[in-house]
């Protein structure tokens, strides 16, 4: 069993494509029309065949509620591995991502949170040599 499609649910699914592909440099793997709304995902250029990030409209009367809890709470809906975190955070701070906390170490990983301009936090990940 693989996991094949993980969900991030984002206000405005425009905005959510920017964002994810320009800045966060991941590229389009699905992008069709749904009713009013896509089913819109994106996949890591390293990993084109890996698993999907769906990009999903926050119709459901749920979404909002919780959304905002785990925003309150500063708790990220999505978690992203990169291999140098520091460059990572430099080309995103050059782009003016908003960063909601800055790297900190945290075990065997060091991660800074950021505003991913759609309604959430994503967390990037660094895991720690040794």
């Amino acid at each position: 069993m693989n996991i094949y499609i993980m969900n991030v649910f984002v206000d405005d699914q425009a905005k959510a494509l920017d964002f994810y592909t320009r800045v966060l440099g991941f590229e389009v793997k699905a992008d069709a029309p749904l009713g009013e709304h896509r089913w819109l995902t994106v996949v890591s250029p390293d990993e084109p065949g890996g698993t999907e990030l769906l990009l999903e409209p926050n119709v459901h009367p749920a979404v909002d509620p919780f959304r905002q809890a785990l925003v309150a709470d500063g708790i990220p809906a999505v978690s992203f591995k990169v291999d140098d975190l520091d460059a990572e955070v430099g080309k995103l701070k050059a782009l003016d991502v908003r960063f909601a906390q800055e790297p900190l170490d945290a075990g065997p990983v060091r991660m800074p949170i950021l505003d991913d301009t759609c309604g959430n936090f994503v967390q990037l990940i660094q895991m720690k040599e040794g």
